[in-house]
């Protein structure tokens, strides 16, 4: 058998905080329903500082590899392919809602550095953001230049949000397949 149990009366003495509960559980009622979590922005918060933190990490040079890429700390860093093929290295970076102008790519002692700076937009009256989750600000990526790519003849083109490098490969460095018999 089911029992039906009235709730608590406001003038009622078995809950006195019956009406403060119904009102933080409105309140309550109205964030969840708008999506807003504050343990999803804490973990949004957590993964952020994670990930510069990482990124940080990830440009720390190795010991006894050589390695020459600079440490610095920017406020995002855009993601990146590099591929190979016989004729050169190419160097693809996203970084959309970048003008040109404020994209820079530079070669020193063997690094290859991209840097620049996405601008946020400016706040208009009447305009609200609800969520913000591009980054915004600057940004610096660096990779070492492998042997056998000619510095002098690098190329970078930027349309439609994505900066190609090309790096070309010295005449000796392309490689020639050579068939060797086996006995």
């Amino acid at each position: 058998m089911v029992e039906y149990v009235q709730p608590a009366t406001y003038g009622s003495s078995q809950d006195p905080h019956a009406r403060f509960k119904e009102v933080r559980n409105k309140k309550m009622a109205s964030l969840i329903r708008w999506g807003w979590d504050p343990f999803k922005e804490m973990e949004k918060e957590m993964q952020e500082l994670t990930d510069r933190f990482g990124r940080m990490l990830s440009r720390w040079p190795s010991r006894g590899t050589g390695a020459r890429e600079a440490l610095a700390i920017a406020d995002w860093a855009p993601t990146v392919d590099i591929s190979e093929t016989d004729a050169e290295y190419l160097v693809k970076a996203e970084i959309p809602e970048v003008d040109k102008k404020d994209v820079k790519v530079t070669v020193q002692d063997g690094v290859l550095t991209i840097q620049g700076e996405r601008k946020q937009e400016k706040e208009e009256k009447g305009k609200r953001f609800h969520r913000v989750e591009r980054s915004y600000g600057t940004f610096m990526r660096t990779f070492d230049i492998p042997d056998g790519v000619d510095e002098q003849k690098l190329k970078a083109e930027f349309k439609d949000g994505m900066l190609l490098v090309h790096l070309p490969k010295t005449e000796t460095a392309k490689t020639k397949a050579i068939e060797v018999k086996v006995e």
